[in-house]
């Protein structure tokens, strides 16, 4: 397997801090996101390698072990544990050392991946001419990433993934959000030689949305009020998660001014029936085209 360098990817220092690379994995998504690529196979791939280091650098636990172990993070440790049982064997058997010489001359982590979990035919750990001290190993990780656009990351609902042949069938939690990770144990790639299956990790993708701006549970929404609406009041149609509401503009509203919808924003994580708040900004949008009768009523208003 062809070394790729995860951080490069991202184009962070290895010094980075997780928010450094959520940052980074922000940024890039949004400008190589399938949606505004179509038909552009180029971005497709890079967008792949994206989620793949992110799924890899934004786990701590999958970050360290690819700090260490490189391209083979995934079986690092077992490589280690398999190490560590092969001393202990030595010992018993022959009242030796061990060293990794034995492991055959000059052979590194690629090597033994590729011995070890190669095929049926090889002559991994478990079929060594030295004794079968074959050791159970859990199977690796499968990284999988899931696109939700806003509105269906802010409702309960199932979703069916396909992984080794099977189905595997789940319930999002409304209030998912962007970078999240949840785990479903079990569900990863086969154990070896007997060893348990390794763990499902799925990242949620809730890319930005055209109306709604989200800050944790709260959301923002910009509403287009004419001038007379805003010097004189009235009525104003502002759309929420859950439909569309009538707000009442108070006269003299200013430009810019924002007013809260309590408990119309994004619903909590786990916590049913709580939400954020819905923060709604009036954008006072200014006549044109004025006939010679209007703009004479704006020059009483001015001189009054």
């Amino acid at each position: 397997m062809a070394y790729i360098d995860y951080y490069k990817i991202l184009g962070v220092d290895k010094s980075a801090t997780q928010d450094d690379i959520k940052k980074a994995y922000r940024k890039l998504a949004r400008k190589l996101h399938p949606d505004l690529n179509p038909d552009d196979k180029e971005a497709e791939r890079k967008f792949k390698e994206l989620n793949e280091a992110n799924e890899v650098l934004s786990n701590i636990e999958n970050r360290a072990k690819y700090d260490k172990y490189g391209e083979n993070w995934k079986h690092g440790e077992e490589y280690e544990k398999a190490q560590q049982q092969q001393r202990q064997y030595q010992q018993q058997n022959y009242g030796g050392g061990f060293s990794g010489a034995d492991f055959g001359e000059g052979e590194d982590f690629s090597d033994f991946f590729q011995n070890m979990f190669g095929g049926a035919g090889g002559t991994g750990f478990g079929k060594s001419s030295r004794g079968r001290a074959s050791g159970k190993f859990k199977g690796s990780d499968v990284q999988a990433e899931l696109t939700l656009n806003l509105r269906d990351a802010a409702k309960t609902h199932p979703q069916t993934f396909e992984i080794n042949g099977k189905k595997v069938r789940i319930t999002i939690p409304a209030g998912v959000y962007d970078g999240q990770q949840i785990k479903l144990r079990g569900h990863g790639n086969p154990g070896v030689n007997g060893g348990p299956n390794g763990d499902l990790y799925i990242t949620f993708n809730i890319p930005v949305d055209p109306e709604f701006e989200r800050t944790g549970n709260d959301l923002k929404i910009k509403v287009t009020i004419d001038l007379y609406t805003a010097v004189l009041g009235g009525d104003v149609k502002v759309n929420t998660l859950d439909g569309s509401v009538n707000l009442k503009v108070k006269p003299e509203t200013q430009n810019g001014t924002t007013v809260r919808l309590k408990g119309k924003g994004f619903p909590v994580y786990k916590q049913e029936g709580q939400s954020g708040d819905l923060f709604v900004t009036y954008e006072v949008k200014l006549p044109s085209n004025l006939t010679e009768k209007q703009k004479e009523i704006f020059e009483q208003l001015k001189n009054s």
